[in-house]
């Protein structure tokens, strides 16, 4: 009989085992390693944190966000990193990554967690409760006072990704708000298949989706467009149109003044993203006086690109999974399920996604954090 059994060796699920240190635990993941989402996450330096965080930065329930964040905010967690010798520092802008690698944060959970038993390479098949816990996996059962179910979204199936929260959740009546991939480039329509020509180029960009705004890189590749400001724009777009800033620094007037330069002169963008937008708009590459008055309103596009994309690039580019059990059903202050006593959710299997920039690990943390177990 375990005091805790853990489901998933990742973020979340490693901290709840550090705070519960000298209790018997035992973590389960499929992998053969742990914490293999850290290890692969921003370019092997993991974006642990941003230097501002709060609700706004999530799509979910605020009301159910805010106090888990502010109960174990960022400096919170750079304090507990920084006490262990692990001192993030901040790159573009507000967000913190490992100095070297990932290993730094992946070798302090793994020590703050060294008393627990870790059953790993395994698959949880399905949990049922009569007195305690029974964990069933493709190998053997567990018993447990108290489960954690920490075993993340369905992005990055190639490091383990599978529905198992959900089914756990389901299982014990819960509700599961409909999940898709996140944090996701987007593949675009025929009449946008002049962007699939431009891969490989990046540019700064202004994207607004519903009442959101983003101004970062944009990143054309050969399934469509992707970079920060799109992954950003991918949480909050469901379907329907989207619009492009191409020129999120000046006004399309400033640049046109000096009117006797061709248009891919004039405009501070790549030349080849000018001349192919030119043609996808039916516009020459001519000097600004000799525009038409069509021909103008055509080329102010370029403040204002309004398309909907096709779809996204699917689980296995996405960095997260948006939707997953809905938050009316926790208990906040505990994280423990408000239908099934001692079985508690955490991390990315929630219906709470952060934006990009390391709200997601912040998210991680702090909610493994608000874990209190009554029975241990």
């Amino acid at each position: 009989m375990y005091d805790i059994v853990i489901i998933g060796a990742g973020a979340s699920g490693l901290m709840v085992a550090s705070k519960y240190k000298g209790k018997n635990i035992a973590i389960i993941d499929t992998n053969l390693k742990v914490a293999q989402k850290i290890k692969i996450s921003g370019g092997g330096k993991c974006n642990i944190t941003n230097a501002k965080v709060n609700e706004q930065n999530y799509l979910g329930n605020p009301t159910f966000i805010k106090p888990i964040l502010n109960a174990y905010d960022q400096n919170e967690l750079l304090s507990f990193l920084k006490v262990r010798g692990c001192e993030p520092i901040l790159r573009k802008d507000n967000q913190y990554f490992c100095k070297s690698s990932a290993d730094e944060i992946i070798t302090i959970l793994k020590k703050e967690s060294a008393t627990c038993r870790l059953f790993l390479n395994q698959s949880v098949l399905k949990i049922s409760k009569k007195e305690h816990f029974l964990i069933q996996t493709n190998r053997e059962t567990f018993e447990a006072k108290n489960v954690v179910v920490s075993s993340g979204g369905l992005s990055y199936p190639k490091i383990g990704a599978s529905p198992i929260a959900y089914d756990i959740a389901k299982s014990f009546g819960h509700t599961i708000k409909t999940t898709s991939p996140a944090l996701v480039g987007f593949t675009v329509q025929k009449d946008q298949f002049w962007m699939k020509e431009l891969s490989g180029i990046s540019l700064k960009v202004k994207i607004s989706v519903g009442n959101k705004r983003f101004c970062q890189d944009l990143l054309f590749a050969h399934k469509g467009i992707s970079g920060p400001v799109v992954l950003n724009a991918s949480l909050y777009w469901h379907k329907g149109l989207l619009e492009i800033d191409f020129l999120p620094d000046g006004s399309l007037k400033k640049y046109l003044k000096n009117s006797n330069k061709l248009l891919s002169t004039a405009l501070p963008l790549p030349k080849r993203f000018i001349k192919a937008f030119l043609e996808s708009i039916a516009v020459d590459d001519k000097p600004a006086s000799k525009l038409s008055e069509e021909e103008t309103q055509k080329l102010s596009k370029l403040k204002n690109y309004a398309f909907a994309p096709a779809g996204n690039f699917g689980y296995s580019k996405a960095e997260v999974t948006r939707g997953g059990i809905c938050t009316d059903e926790i208990d906040g202050t505990n994280m423990m399920s408000s239908l099934v006593k001692d079985l508690f959710f955490v991390g990315e299997c929630l219906d709470v996604t952060g934006e990009l920039g390391g709200y997601n690990f912040q998210w991680a943390f702090s909610s493994a954090m608000r874990v209190n177990l009554s029975a241990c």
